[in-house]
C-alpha cells in the first residue's frame, strides 16, 4: 500500500507540475488568440484569456498515458480500456477549442457531444449495469442521454472563478479513496489523480480575480471524464455515491434549466439565472460562493464514501437524505442572497 500512495502521490505532483508549466507556455498565445470578452453570463468585466483547459487535459490524458505504459501491472488492458475515452475527451476539446474561438452554431456542436459520449457508453463494460432490471438497450441510451447533459452542466456551471475547481478536486480525491476501497478499476483511479492534480496545477490562475479561464475546451472535457469516471462508479454498484458526488452541480444546473423551460426562455442562449450567479448578483463574492460550494462538496463526498464503505439501505437512503437537505438549503440561501450586516 505505501507503494501505491508514493507512486501516487508523484503522479498528482506531477500532474499539477506540468500543467502549471504548461499554462505558463501557453498563456502569451492564448491572450493573443482567445480572449473571453464579458456577455450575458459573465462574472467578469474586461477581456480574459480562456483556453487553460488544453494544459489540463493534455497533462490529464499524457500522464495517465505513461503510467499506463509504464506500470508493467496495467498491461494492454487499460490502454485499450482507456483509448476510447481519451479519443471522446480530444474530441470535446476540439470542439470546445473551435467554440472559444468562434462560436459554433448549437446544433453542430450538440451532434459532436453525442458522438463523444456515445463512444464513452460504447466502451463501458456490459458487466456494468446501473438499472440491471431494465433493457439493456434503454438503460443505454438513457445513459447517453444523462452524458450529454452532464458534459453540458459542467460547463454551464463554470461561470465564476475557482467554481469548477471546487467542484472537481473533492470529486476526484474522493473518487480516489473509493477506488483504492474497491469502487473503481486501476487505471480509471491513475485518471482521478492525474485530472485532480492538474485541475490544482490550474487553479493559482484561475484564483478570483482569474488570469485565465478553462474555456469549452477545458469545462466539456471534464465534464466527459468526470462523467466517465462517476458512471464506472454506478456501474460497481455505487450508485449513491454516483449520485452524491456532483449532486451540487446536478441540482443548480438542472433546476434552472427547468425553471428557464417553465418561463419559456431560450435555454441555448447565455444567461446569469444559476443559484450561484444569483448569490454574486445578491452580494456574496466569489470566494464566499466557492468556499460553501467547496465545504458542501467536501460534505458530500464524505457522505458518498460512507455508502461504499458501508454499504446498508439505512446508510445509503440517511446519506441521500442528508446530501439532497444540504444542497436544498445552499441554493436557498444562494437565491436568496446575502443579509446585510
Amino acid at each position: 500500500m505505501s507503494g501505491i500512495l508514493i507512486s501516487g502521490t508523484l503522479l498528482f505532483a506531477a500532474a499539477a507540475a506540468a500543467c502549471a508549466g504548461l499554462i505558463a507556455l501557453l498563456r502569451p498565445v492564448l491572450e493573443r488568440y482567445a480572449l473571453a470578452r464579458p456577455d450575458a453570463r459573465s462574472s467578469h468585466n474586461k477581456p480574459t484569456p480562456q483556453g487553460g483547459g488544453i494544459a489540463v487535459i493534455s497533462t490529464t490524458l499524457l500522464l495517465s498515458l505513461i503510467v499506463f505504459a509504464a506500470e508493467p501491472s496495467f498491461g494492454r488492458g487499460a490502454l485499450q480500456e482507456f483509448a476510447p475515452i481519451m479519443v471522446a475527451a480530444i474530441l470535446l476539446a476540439l470542439v470546445g477549442m473551435v467554440d472559444d474561438i468562434r462560436t459554433l452554431e448549437a446544433m453542430p456542436r450538440l451532434l459532436l457531444q453525442f458522438a463523444a459520449v456515445a463512444t464513452v457508453i460504447a466502451a463501458l463494460p456490459d458487466e456494468a449495469r446501473i438499472a440491471p432490471l431494465m433493457p439493456f438497450w434503454l438503460e443505454r441510451a438513457l445513459l447517453l442521454l444523462a452524458g450529454v447533459w452532464f458534459v453540458n452542466l459542467v460547463n454551464f456551471m463554470d461561470g465564476i472563478d475557482w467554481m469548477t475547481v471546487a467542484e472537481v478536486v473533492p470529486i476526484t480525491v474522493y473518487l480516489v479513496v473509493i477506488g483504492f476501497n474497491g469502487g473503481l478499476p486501476a487505471y480509471a483511479i491513475v485518471v482521478a489523480i492525474a485530472l485532480c492534480g492538474a485541475m490544482l496545477g490550474f487553479a493559482p490562475f484561475n484564483q478570483p480575480v482569474a488570469r485565465l479561464f478553462l474555456g469549452d475546451v477545458g469545462s466539456l472535457p471534464i465534464g466527459l471524464l468526470v462523467g466517465w469516471l462517476l458512471l464506472l462508479l454506478a456501474g460497481q454498484g455505487y450508485v449513491a455515491a454516483a449520485i452524491l458526488l456532483p449532486l451540487y452541480y446536478l441540482a443548480d444546473a438542472t433546476i434552472t434549466l427547468l425553471r428557464r423551460l417553465r418561463a419559456g426562455e431560450k435555454i441555448w442562449e447565455a444567461h446569469r439565472s444559476h443559484f450561484y450567479q444569483r448569490a454574486i448578483d445578491g452580494g456574496f463574492t466569489p470566494r464566499e460562493v466557492v468556499a460553501q460550494v467547496f465545504v458542501l462538496n467536501i460534505v458530500l463526498a464524505s457522505l458518498a464514501t460512507a455508502t461504499v464503505l458501508a454499504p446498508s439501505l439505512p446508510m445509503t437512503g440517511g446519506a441521500l437524505m442528508v446530501g439532497g437537505l444540504l444542497v436544498a438549503g445552499l441554493l436557498y440561501r444562494f437565491a436568496r442572497g446575502k443579509s446585510p450586516a
